[in-house]
């Protein structure tokens, strides 16, 4: 699937997808981080929206 620029949120609000630049722009809006930290935190805690959150809480550098 091609990243599609209507497309304004993620397809799924409880998952991240990094490989989509639109739900990137999305989720490091919403978490207020940048699309580096929030490709590290997916690294590190898979694509749980709500890991991913707690991993950004977290002092996981």
């Amino acid at each position: 699937m091609s990243d599609d620029p209507t497309i304004t949120g993620p397809q799924d609000p409880k998952t991240i997808n990094v490989h989509q630049e639109h739900e990137v722009r999305t989720w490091t809006r919403t978490l207020n981080t940048t699309p580096e930290r929030l490709r590290e935190a997916v690294r590190a805690v898979g694509t749980s929206a709500e890991r991913v959150r707690e991993y950004l809480r977290g002092n996981n550098h």
